[in-house]
């Protein structure tokens, strides 16, 4: 698929800050756009189906009234997505299952509903990931779990289908949205830790993982990603160092004190600090 006029696309989770503005852009590229999300309605003039992508009874017939709608099925992207913090030392709770829910089964569930119609179309399918599939931080592990375990399914089926559909997965870092509101509440912000960047970049990311000649497999949205994605893959160890780099300067700014949720790492850390000052004093 090297170009969007008149290719009919799918895009889950369209009314959210990526949603709305790729539906916009794919219209504007002269794509045929049906979205899906939790309510239905429209974006600027692209009818959205309402559908809990959580729900698999819901699912299948969702995408199908979608495809009938359009006629068939060129591209699929997989944009739907929740955050929230969970750090991993704490069992698991509504909000890790929520995360893994809707994005890594939701995305499965709405592409194995989706494969018949892009395999007779030979479409595509680009799934939304994050760069915290690859650099994981602190506290917010069941949103760098579902977003790895997107990256793994998206790697399965390029194995089973990618003969006659393409998969994509793009890495956006940190841009401004409600997604982040839950993690800013509780007082684990990213900002000083993720960099923001615009979201026309990562709808130019997907845009050209659509229209390439040939399905690429990661696409990173900026330079600086790109640099990211290649670190974490190559050189992991030295990956880690630098987040734990990061992390050590957040808490000894104080940047963490009045999150309870990180009350564990602060004392690890803190208490480590004074190992450390207590070793030195003993040397000589």
């Amino acid at each position: 698929m090297s170009a969007l006029p008149g290719r009919r696309v799918l895009v889950t989770g369209a009314s959210g800050t990526f949603g709305r503005h790729l539906c916009a852009a794919l219209t504007a590229a002269g794509a045929r756009v049906v979205g899906v999300d939790r309510q239905a309605g429209t974006v600027d003039g692209v009818p959205v189906l309402g559908c809990d992508l959580t729900d698999p009874a819901a699912v299948a017939p969702t995408v199908a009234a979608a495809v009938e709608r359009l006629g068939g099925l060129d591209l699929l992207v997989n944009n739907a997505g929740v955050g929230g913090p969970a750090p991993a030392e704490l069992p698991p709770d509504e909000v890790v299952r929520q995360q893994l829910e809707v994005n890594l089964l939701a995305a499965w569930r709405t592409t194995a509903a989706a494969l018949p119609a892009l395999e007779a179309a030979r479409g595509r399918v680009v799934f939304v990931a994050s760069r915290m599939a690859l650099l994981p931080l602190p506290l917010a592990a069941a949103y760098g779990v579902s977003k790895r375990a997107l990256v793994a399914y998206a790697d399965a089926l390029r194995h089973e289908v990618g003969t006659h559909v393409g998969v994509s997965v793009v890495y956006p870092s940190m841009v401004a949205s409600p997604i982040h509101d839950s993690t800013a509440d509780a007082g684990l912000s990213l900002r000083g830790v993720s960099r923001l960047e615009p979201v026309a970049g990562v709808v130019a990311a997907i845009l050209r993982a659509a229209t390439a000649r040939r399905a690429p497999r990661d696409v990173a949205t900026t330079r600086r990603g790109r640099l990211e994605l290649a670190l974490a893959r190559h050189a992991p160890a030295l990956a880690d160092r630098l987040v734990r780099r990061t992390v050590a300067a957040r808490v000894a700014a104080g940047d963490l004190d009045a999150a309870p949720l990180a009350a564990g790492m602060l004392r690890r850390h803190r208490a480590g600090a004074d190992a450390g000052n207590g070793a030195g004093i003993g040397t000589g």
